[in-house]
């Protein structure tokens, strides 16, 4: 340890001045050093006055001891005890400072951790939807995200599913909750066990909390603060109150009923748009099946638990006639020599129907007898009485047959019949084929594009029914694609046409898309990671931005047209718009059905 001293006094030695014995300047005064006189010179007496130093000693810690300092070599302390001795702290104070010099630096302190000893935080990482659950972690739904959500894990899984439309609760219905009624097939472990199913959904209320409008009060509040009084508070509360009794959170109610199916699993189901009594199954046994599930409805409207239907319609509900049911479908054909996929009933001729299977083959049904509801009753008196759906119901001619240069695979995927023309429809073929056909002109396309230069294949098209001439599609390869069918011709058959809008971003097969019922621009898409809502009117604010065709091409870059995503689902097969309920979507998959309305649509 360094003592630093701090005195006042004349004398830079530092020495204590006294009359008797020294005179300052004085050739014959002996300089003694503090640390070796008596203890008799230092007792101060009257003729022996000491002079009080003002200032206290300050003592600093130092990095190294005195040892430390003076170890190292034993010459230095001689000369400083030798100086000492001899009273010259001048030599003293020199030979101190000479050690000092030699002293090695002391080492800096180790810098001061600034985390605490928490850990440094593990790098932030974006999920991409397009790339799937590459981690293995579970997700877990983000509830804002959505208006309403509701999911249903069947016995067996199920491959397709339509939508029925509901004939007494009306068009555009946006207030909850909700009913929604549905068709389903199974794919159970034994051909015996698979079923046609009719699942009605109803009380499907919103998220708590989502998409409620604030009141009043609420906004006051909000604006002003909580020492805002409002006039009527009380009011208020009594109509916050009953608002929230409107939206009080109902546990959703299902009801089902099934019809056996025979052919085993079922590969697509149909509902007819004209008569949604009649419902057009394909079973993988090669058969197509018309059952008529308006018994079915008519229970179902009867015993259903929807404060909608029983605050609308409950009087007409409950006093309804209840149609003959019949578990078996009224109509098989065999007429295909293998079994298929592609189904879809004409929205223009009513009781129009096409189906093709994975030969390449295409078949098309027409109705014998009126079709729709009122023609029926017209023909037929009350619907009551006995169903006027049997075997000769409809009339089925084989159309046209595997041609092109896809003879080695011509698998017909799907079909889409056009919503403005009686006569033609389109195709979705293995080996990335789209045709368009006149059924006036049997046996050959008028129309035959390869759209994929790769030659993968189309699984799914949809034909826009705002606007006539747009037509989406979607591969194996993950790709889904919008044409314009005014340019789908191209002058050379060697080279593809230009689509108006292409995207690369799925990693896995596109398994089903269709357009938005009321919005000419939205459509979603389905593959196997997850259901995606796009908006195709949507473009990057700043041009330069824009994604050229290389870029667009490369998978998993997420374009600005994507509105939603939904995951969380096994292997998603088929997504459907509610055409009566506003962006309310039903999806199936291996893990179950999903009926839900994003937030942000």
């Amino acid at each position: 340890m360094v003592k630093n001293s701090k005195r006042k006094s004349s004398d830079d030695s530092g020495a204590i001045v006294s009359d008797n014995d020294s005179h300052i300047g004085s050739s014959n005064t002996k300089n003694t050093a503090p640390a070796l006189r008596s203890v008799n010179e230092e007792v101060e007496t009257a003729d022996n006055l000491q002079c009080e130093d003002p200032f206290e000693d300050v003592y600093e810690e130092d990095d190294a001891s005195y040892e430390d300092v003076y170890e190292s070599s034993g010459d230095e302390d001689d000369e400083y005890m030798e100086a000492m001795t001899e009273g010259d702290t001048s030599a003293a104070a020199a030979a101190a400072a000479t050690t000092t010099t030699t002293k090695e630096e002391p080492k800096l302190p180790p810098p001061i951790n600034t985390n605490d000893g928490e850990l440094q935080p593990a790098q932030i990482k974006t999920w991409n939807p397009f790339m799937g659950n590459t981690t293995g972690e579970q997700l877990e739904m983000d509830e804002t995200a959505y208006k309403m959500h509701h999911a249903l894990t069947p016995e067996w899984p199920s491959l397709t599913l339509d939508i029925v439309p509901d004939a007494h609760l009306g068009e555009n219905r946006t207030r909850f909750p909700h009913t929604v009624t549905m068709v389903v097939g199974t794919q159970a472990d034994k051909r015996g066990k698979n079923k046609l199913s009719v699942l009605r959904m109803s009380d499907l209320c919103r998220i708590p909390g989502s998409g409620r409008e604030k009141t009043e009060k609420e906004l006051d509040d909000e604006m002003l603060g909580d020492a805002w009084k409002h006039e009527n508070d009380d009011d208020s509360d009594s109509s916050s109150s009953d608002e929230e009794g409107e939206e009080e959170e109902l546990d959703p109610v299902l009801e089902n009923y099934s019809f056996p199916h025979s052919g085993g699993g079922i590969n697509r189901i149909r509902v007819c748009p004209h008569n949604p009594s009649v419902v057009g199954v394909w079973g993988e046994n090669g058969e197509v099946s018309l059952y008529d599930i308006g018994g079915a409805i008519d229970m179902l409207d009867r015993s259903s638990l929807s404060s909608n239907a029983r605050k609308n319609d409950g009087n007409l509900a409950m006093n309804k006639e209840v149609r003959k049911m019949r578990k078996d479908p009224f109509f098989v054909y065999s007429g295909h020599s293998t079994e298929g996929y592609a189904i879809d009933w004409s929205r223009v001729t009513p009781g129009r129907l096409a189906t093709a299977d994975c030969d390449g083959n295409i078949h098309i049904w027409n109705a014998t007898h009126p079709v729709t509801p009122n023609d029926i009753v017209a023909k037929y008196g009350n619907k009551s009485q006995s169903s006027p759906w049997s075997n000769s119901s409809f009339q089925v001619e084989p159309m046209y047959a595997a041609h092109g240069d896809n003879l080695d695979n011509p698998s017909v995927e799907d079909l889409q019949w056009s919503p403005t023309e009686a006569t033609v429809l389109a195709s979705a073929e293995c080996g990335g084929y789209v045709r368009i056909y006149d059924i006036r002109c049997p046996g050959k396309a008028m129309i035959s594009n390869k759209i994929h230069s790769g030659g993968a294949d189309v699984n799914v098209i949809s034909w826009n029914k705002l606007v006539g001439n747009l037509l989406a599609t979607g591969g194996d390869d993950g790709s889904f694609s919008v044409f314009d069918l005014r340019n789908f011709q191209t002058s050379d058959a060697s080279i593809p046409p230009k689509p108006l809008a292409r995207f690369h971003s799925h990693r896995t097969p596109i398994t089903s898309l269709e357009w938005h019922p009321t919005d000419e621009s939205m459509i979603a898409v389905s593959d196997d990671n997850g259901t995606y809502v796009y908006d195709l009117s949507i473009e990057e604010d700043d041009p330069e931005n824009n994604m050229n065709e290389e870029e667009a091409a490369v998978e998993g870059v997420i374009p600005p047209q994507l509105l939603f995503v939904h995951s969380g689902s096994d292997m998603t097969k088929e997504v459907h718009w509610h055409p009566q309920i506003p962006s309310c979507i039903a999806t199936t998959s291996l893990s179950g059905y999903s009926v839900f309305i994003p937030s942000n649509l």
